[in-house]
C-alpha cells in the first residue's frame, strides 16, 4: 500500500506532499491538481519500471547515470512535448555563480508492504521534446548525501490508470494489453470496454470471474450480460446483454451501466494493483454514486486493490470523509480530518441534492457520520436482516450527534416533500431527546456505536487477519497477537488506575479513550504508520460473531426497516 507522496516541479505543482491510504478520494475545484496528482503517480511508476528494466533494483552507481524515458512511453500521460510535464514549462534555470542548471521533477513515494515501511524517490531530467532521463533520488535531494535504492517492495507495485467513460464505439477490434493501456491513457475508453470484458472471460478462472461480474451488473441494473465473443473473420469482439428478454448490443446501454462495467472490469483485470481513477462517479446519478463507492471499496478489498480516486461528487465525499481518506485540493493539498472543517462545510453547501434524494427515497436516515452507516451495513449483513436492501442506497444525512441539526434538516426538506419520513439514531446523550411527532429519534444505550464492536476477541481477530494479509504466514500473525495482547493488558491496567470505565463496558467513549491509544501504541511498537485510525473502526464489525451481538442491534435495525417501508418514494414511469 502506498502511504505518502511528495511531488516537486510537476505540471502546476511547485511542491506538494500528502498522505495516502487504502482508499483515497481527491476533491477540489476544476484545475486544482487532482488529475495531475494521479499522473504524477503514473509517471513515478513508469520511471520505476524503466529503471528496473535497465539497472535492476540495486544501489544507484555514484555517477548516477539515468535511464532514458521516451515521451511515447507515457501512455497514461499523453503529451505532444516532454516539457509539458514541467511546471510552467521551465526545464532550466540560471543560478548566480553557477550558470544554467536543470530543473528536475521529483516524485517520492512511501509505502508499506509485507509489514515493512519503504521509500522510493525518483527525479526526472529534461533532455529534449521527445525524451527525458530518470534517476534514483538522493535521500533528501542533496547530491552529497547517500543515494536511495529501489526497495524490493516498491519494485512489486503495480499502478493502473483509468479515466472516466467516454462513450462506446459501435464496433471494437481485439487488442492486446499494451494497446488497451495506450487507449486508456489517452482517454479513449470507448474503444476498450469489450476488450477488458473479453480478457476477464478468457483469462484464469474466466467463467467464475465472468459470472461474478455479470451478477454484479444484474444486481445494479436488472440486465443479463452475455459472454463476450471474438469474431475471428472480422477481428472484432462483441458484447451483448438481455433486457426484458430482448438481446441488445452493449452500445445500446446507458452511460451509467457502461461506466460501472468499465470500473469493475478494470479492477478485475488489474488485481493487487494501485488503481488511479479519474471521476469514477461520472455519468452516475446521486444514489448510484453512493452505491458504486460501496461496491468499489468492497471489490477493492476482494481483489487486493488500493484506490486513489479524483472526484467532484459530494456523495462520494460524504461516504469517504468519515471512514476513508479525503485529500482536499484547496490551497495546498491536505487531508480533511474533521467533518466540521471549513473546507468540508464549503463543499457540502454546494448543490441541491438533499431534496433530490428525498424525492428518490421518501425517507431519510440521520446518523453521526458515515462510519455509523458502514457499521450498520455490516451488522445487517451479519444478521442477514432485511434492512440490508434499504441500507444499500439510503438517503442519509450526517448530523454530528446533534438532534437539533437533524430536526432542522428534516423539516427543511419537508417544506418541499411533506410526506417525508425519517429516523435519527444518536450516540448516548446526557440530555433527553426532544419530542417530535414526525421524526423518530433514539439513542444507543451504550456510549457510542463502536462500543458494540469492541471486545478483546474482535480486536485480536482483526489483528490476525491484518497480519496474515501483510506477511507470509501464521508466525507473523502470532507475533502481532502477542504484542497486541500485552498492550491491551497495559491499557486495561491504566484505565483502572485512572478510575475510568472498563474498555469492554458500555460507559467508556471507546474510540477516544481506548481504541485510539491502543492502535497508536501497537503500530508504534511495530515501527509502522498507524494503519487503523478512527475512520477505520467500522471494519471491526465483520469480526463480531452474530451470537455475541447485543439485542439492541436488531431492535434498531427493525426500527430503520419500519421507517423505510413507510416511505413514499417518487413515482416514476419506469
Amino acid at each position: 500500500m502506498l502511504t505518502h507522496i511528495t511531488i516537486r516541479n510537476f505540471k502546476g505543482f511547485d511542491e506538494v506532499s500528502f498522505e495516502l491510504g487504502d482508499r483515497v478520494v481527491l476533491i477540489g475545484p476544476n484545475n486544482s491538481g487532482k488529475t495531475s496528482s494521479l499522473q504524477a503517480l503514473a509517471l513515478w511508476d513508469i520511471g520505476l519500471k524503466r529503471w528496473i528494466e535497465k539497472r535492476g533494483a540495486g544501489v544507484s552507481p555514484k555517477k548516477r547515470p539515468g535511464v532514458a524515458v521516451n515521451r511515447r512511453d507515457l501512455i497514461t500521460i499523453p503529451v505532444p512535448s516532454a516539457n509539458l510535464l514541467w511546471r510552467n514549462l521551465r526545464v532550466r534555470e540560471s543560478v548566480k555563480g553557477k550558470g544554467t542548471q536543470n530543473i528536475r521533477i521529483e516524485i517520492i513515494v512511501e509505502g508499506v508492504s509485507a509489514g515493512k515501511a519503504w521509500i522510493c524517490g525518483l527525479e526526472f531530467d529534461y533532455a529534449n521534446e521527445e525524451s527525458f532521463y530518470c534517476r534514483l533520488l538522493h535521500s533528501n535531494g542533496n547530491s552529497e548525501r547517500e543515494l536511495l535504492t529501489i526497495p524490493e517492495q516498491a519494485s512489486d507495485v503495480r499502478v493502473a490508470y483509468l479515466p472516466p467513460m467516454s462513450g462506446l464505439t459501435a464496433m471494437e477490434t481485439r487488442l492486446d494489453s499494451g494497446a488497451i493501456n495506450v487507449r486508456l491513457g489517452e482517454g479513449r475508453t470507448a474503444e476498450v470496454l469489450r476488450n477488458l470484458c473479453y480478457q476477464i472471460a478468457e483469462g484464469k478462472d474466466g467463467l467464475q470471474r465472468w459470472h461474478l461480474l455479470a451478477t454484479q451488473i444484474k444486481d445494479f441494473f436488472g440486465v443479463e450480460l452475455q459472454e463476450p465473443r471474438y469474431i475471428a473473420e472480422r477481428g472484432e469482439i462483441t458484447l451483448a446483454y438481455k433486457h426484458h428478454g430482448v438481446q441488445l448490443d452493449i452500445s445500446s446501454s446507458g452511460r451509467g451501466l457502461q461506466q460501472i462495467l468499465l470500473l469493475l472490469a478494470h479492477m478485475m483485470v488489474n488485481p493487487k494493483s494501485v488503481l488511479l481513477m479519474d471521476e469514477p462517479d461520472a455519468h452516475l446519478e446521486i444514489l448510484r454514486q453512493r452505491q458504486i463507492y460501496q461496491l468499489l471499496t468492497d471489490t477493492a478489498k476482494e481483489n487486493g486493490n488500493q484506490i486513489i480516486a479524483a472526484s467532484h461528487s459530494e456523495v462520494i465525499l460524504n461516504e469517504a470523509a468519515d471512514r476513508d481518506m479525503v485529500i482536499a485540493f484547496v490551497g495546498k493539498p491536505h487531508r480533511i480530518d474533521d467533518r466540521g472543517s471549513q473546507v468540508y462545510k464549503s463543499l457540502k453547501e454546494i448543490g441541491y441534492e438533499q431534496y433530490y434524494q428525498a424525492e428518490e427515497t421518501g425517507w431519510v436516515l440521520y446518523l453521526e457520520g458515515s462510519t455509523d452507516l458502514a457499521i450498520l451495513r455490516s451488522l445487517a449483513k451479519i444478521l442477514d436482516h432485511p434492512v440490508r436492501e434499504h441500507l444499500e442506497r439510503p438517503f442519509v444525512h450526517y448530523v454530528l450527534n446533534q438532534p437539533r441539526k437533524a430536526q432542522e434538516h428534516f423539516y427543511g426538506i419537508r417544506e418541499a416533500k411533506p410526506d417525508l419520513v425519517g429516523i435519527a439514531i444518536f450516540d448516548r446523550l446526557e440530555v433527553s431527546l426532544p419530542g417530535d411527532p414526525n421524526l423518530i429519534q433514539s439513542m444507543w444505550k451504550q456510549r457510542e456505536l463502536e462500543n458494540y464492536l469492541c471486545s478483546k476477541d474482535v480486536v485480536l481477530e482483526w489483528i490476525k487477519a491484518t497480519a496474515e494479509s501483510n506477511s507470509d504466514g501464521p508466525l507473523f500473525a502470532r507475533e502481532w497477537v502477542k504484542i497486541m495482547t500485552d498492550i491491551i493488558t497495559e491499557l486495561e491496567s491504566a484505565l483502572e488506575t485512572l478510575n475510568k470505565p472498563s474498555p469492554w463496558g458500555k460507559d467508556i467513549k471507546v474510540t477516544d479513550d481506548f481504541l485510539d491509544p491502543l492502535f497508536e501504541k501497537f503500530f508504534n511498537k511495530l515501527e509502522l504508520p498507524n494503519l487503523m485510525r478512527k475512520t477505520d473502526y467500522h471494519v471491526l464489525a465483520k469480526f463480531v460473531a452474530p451470537e455475541n451481538l447485543d439485542p439492541e442491534i436488531p431492535e434498531v435495525l427493525n426500527a430503520i426497516q419500519q421507517v423505510a417501508e413507510q416511505a413514499a418514494p417518487r413515482q416514476t414511469n419506469e
